[in-house]
């Protein structure tokens, strides 16, 4: 099974793709980003363009994407919903099915703890992947945990 785990955002969309046999691992991560020069409009279809390339390259049985719990800031909110309905239409469109994981549920599966910050995620990706290095950018980090996590509630469903 090949999840994508993604991590939404306008400027920057974190992804991670992970391999789920007996044991998981790591087959790319990283971001997407988009030019500030561009409308609100281009920069969605570009986004959804560059997503549309990774689903085309990884075939992925399942999408894992942050759900938005809440929010401390209506400014950064309502792009990061826009970016997500590009992500939940591209799913529609290719029948990929989508797993919902807020930031506390993502926080809570890789570290123990629902207020770890970037760095702890960072650690705890690297570990449970055996990656060699840190998963950077942060976004790609967060994209890596949400795959996890949606890996681990695949194998418990009954």
């Amino acid at each position: 099974m090949i999840i994508i785990g993604i991590d939404p955002g306008t400027a920057t969309t974190g992804f991670g793709v992970l391999k789920k046999t007996k044991k998981l691992s790591c087959l790319d991560y990283g971001v997407v980003k988009t030019s500030k020069q561009l409308k609100p409009e281009q920069r969605l279809k570009d986004l959804y363009n560059k997503l549309s390339k990774l689903q085309k390259q990884y075939s992925p049985d399942l999408l894992a994407i942050e759900n938005l719990f809440f929010f401390k800031n209506l400014k950064t909110a309502l792009p990061v919903s826009e970016a997500r309905g590009v992500v939940l239409l591209l799913a529609a469109q290719k029948r990929i099915k989508v797993v919902n994981i807020t930031p506390l549920e993502m926080k809570m599966g890789i570290c123990g703890y629902g207020r770890a910050d970037k760095k702890q995620i960072q650690k705890m990706v690297k570990e449970i992947l055996k990656l060699k290095q840190l998963p950077k950018p942060d976004d790609a980090a967060d994209a890596l945990g949400i795959a996890i996590c949606a890996s681990r509630a695949i194998h418990k469903a009954p």
